[in-house]
């Protein structure tokens, strides 16, 4: 017999079980791949958006309370359902002092709510749709966190590497009210990001080993105080540079600049600005000697005409990522202190998507069996190599033949006839115009050498040096070299880091928020022509010939070998100009210290040489017409 069963039951049935069975349905939501890159898939008007505190295990302001780490973070609302992301960081002490990128955002809570609205740079807009999320952390002293900068101290390195733990529930964190924030949601994988300082923090958390942290893309950051602050053993920043940057970063809380004046003073009574030299005040600002401890994978981009965080920041810590065998990449810009959003936009955010891509969500899009180094040797010409200095590169000697009283040679052999010296008087307030205008004409405060016009393009890559065999008049010599084209030529001008603001429309990169969209003024590079233009330059202390941390006085007329590495480049003098090598004493351009001495300096001529990094090595540099005899 058939059961009969109302519509009413029927109904009633329906309603039990038709959750259950769309449940079972639900899947945990997944980033979508197409192309070989995440798809924007998920909101970002609808992120949430959160803000915590991360316990540390210091004090760095010494009021007997741990400081404390505000973190800022978006991330797709998929998350509540089962989405499990990776996090880029950006960790920095300027979010609410100097902003961040070429417009200078801030971090901004608009509404109130104690959340943040207003998302500096373009990586929430874009990578949150992707299935990421992003956090702006607060460096220790600065912002909402607690405590006091000590620039790139202890404490600071420290910043990225306790997010990280928290993260991964190393770390305890919690919510404005003191409820425990607990993350789960995260996929255990984490990449840092960030321009200058920035960088310089997402190379302190790599160099800490922490687990958890995959990748960093340091951009333009010094990696080693000592050289961002000293040249070979002379102060080339102000008298207590770090005291200054620390008051620059907090001048939103003059509260906080006076609880940390009896820290600052204690950093300036410690960093030897007296006398330049290397000391232990500088190990746990150099980040080269822990390079062996990387865990994650590096992305280098650096301007080779970067002034204020100069090229070998970015050169020496190749070398060690090269001699770690530690994954890595390379992007070498004809630009000055910017990111390459602001040089190379399209390119880079393909590129950047990529790598996360590949090193957070573990997609295999072939970017690491690409070229490792993109490098630009003149102006919008951009090249792949598999390695920098770009292989075939070899040192070639170039000698620095006397001449007479003006303009010395540069030839591929010494000198073997008299005169074997040259010699000048330091000038301490010659500018860097005056040491290399005019090289035909005497000059009783510099040394020039010339070759002969080039027959063809010579192409340089890598580390200039100039050797010299020196003495001084006095007990004490400072040597600057200069390393300089001349004849006409198109560069990209160094005014505004080379490059400006367009009156176009905005171009946007991802979605938008009522409060935030990822939309920036387009840029372009500011070519100017010129006819010499200075490559590249160094300096040394003589007291430091040997040695940054032991010096060694200097007797008066004795000759020296003085080795001065010119910053790196990767450079192409065109045919029909000449190369140039200037040799002075104070490089008050270069250096914000000289000697008032103004000691007498004799170069001997017979044995002192340019050693240059050529592409092709010595046969290129025959072939360019730089004399054998």
């Amino acid at each position: 017999m058939r059961a009969i069963i109302s519509a009413g039951a029927v109904m009633a049935m329906l309603a039990v079980t038709a959750p259950a069975i769309a449940a079972e349905r639900v899947e945990t939501p997944t980033v979508t791949v197409a192309d070989g890159v995440t798809q924007p898939v998920f909101g970002y008007a609808d992120a949430i958006r959160e803000r915590v505190w991360v316990d540390t295990d210091f004090d760095s302001d010494r009021d007997g309370i741990k400081d404390v780490i505000r973190v800022d973070l978006i991330r797709p609302t998929a998350t509540q359902q089962g989405l499990k992301v990776p996090v880029i960081i950006d960790n920095s002490p300027y979010y609410t002092t100097l902003g961040r990128g070429n417009e200078s955002e801030l971090k901004a809570d608009l509404d109130g709510d104690g959340l943040l609205d207003r998302w500096p740079l373009f990586y929430d807009n874009y990578f949150v749709p992707r299935g990421y999320a992003v956090a702006l952390v607060d460096m220790i002293g600065t912002a909402g966190s607690t405590g006091c900068p000590t620039i790139q101290g202890e404490n600071e390195n420290a910043t990225g590497p306790v997010v990280v733990d928290w993260l991964n529930g190393r770390r305890n964190g919690h919510d404005s009210n003191g409820n425990p924030v607990v993350v789960d949601w995260h996929n255990g994988k984490s990449g840092m990001i960030g321009k200058s300082y920035d960088g310089s923090l997402a190379m302190a958390a790599a160099v800490s080993g922490v687990d958890g942290l995959s990748t960093v893309v340091p951009i333009a950051g010094p990696y080693n105080y000592y050289d961002y602050t000293r040249g070979n053993g002379i102060v080339t920043r102000g008298n207590n540079y770090l005291g200054s940057l620390a008051r620059t970063i907090t001048a939103d809380d003059p509260a906080r600049q006076a609880r940390c004046a009896p820290v600052w003073n204690e950093i300036a009574a410690n960093d030897g600005d007296e006398h330049g030299d290397y000391t232990p005040f500088w190990h746990e600002r150099n980040y080269l000697d822990d390079a062996a401890n990387i865990k994650a994978s590096v992305f280098l981009v650096h301007g080779i005409q970067d002034d204020n965080v100069r090229a070998d920041h970015f050169s020496k810590f190749w070398q060690a990522l090269k001699t770690y065998d530690i994954p890595r990449k390379l992007w070498i810009g004809r630009v000055g202190h910017i990111e390459p959003f602001d040089f190379r936009r399209e390119v880079w955010v393909e590129t950047l998507h990529r790598w996360f891509d590949y090193w957070l969500h573990g997609i295999d899009n072939g970017i690491m069996g690409e070229p490792k180094v993109d490098v630009e040797p003149s102006i919008g010409v951009w090249e792949q190599h598999a390695d920098w200095p770009v292989p075939g590169t070899g040192n070639v000697n170039m000698w620095l033949r006397p001449g007479a009283d003006s303009a010395g040679e540069l030839a591929l052999t010494p000198a073997m006839a008299a005169p074997t010296t040259r010699s000048f008087i330091d000038n301490p307030s010659q500018t860097e115009a005056a040491m290399i205008n005019n090289p035909d004409q005497p000059n009783g405060n510099r040394l020039a050498f010339l070759s002969p016009p080039l027959v063809e393009d010579l192409r340089i890559s890598g580390t200039p040096v100039i050797n010299l065999t020196a003495s001084s008049s006095l007990g004490e010599a400072y040597f600057g070299a200069i390393l300089v084209e001349y004849g006409p030529s198109t560069q990209n001008n160094r005014t505004g880091d080379g490059i400006v603001q367009t009156t176009m429309p905005e171009e946007c990169y991802g979605e938008s928020s009522p409060f935030d969209d990822g939309c920036y003024r387009p840029i372009a590079y500011r070519p100017t022509d010129v006819t010499q233009w200075r490559v590249t330059k160094g300096i040394r202390d003589g007291q430091n010939r040997d040695s940054v941390a032991a010096p060694e006085p200097m007797t008066p007329g004795q000759m020296y070998e003085i080795s001065i590495p010119l910053l790196p480049e990767d450079y192409v003098f065109s045919a029909g100009n000449r190369i140039g090598v200037i040799i002075v004493g104070s490089y008050r351009s270069y250096s914000a210290e000289t000697l008032t001495s103004r000691p007498t300096i004799t170069v001997n001529t017979k044995v002192s040489h340019l050693s240059l990094p050529v592409l092709g090595g010595q046969q290129a540099a025959r072939r360019a017409g730089i004399p054998l005899r």
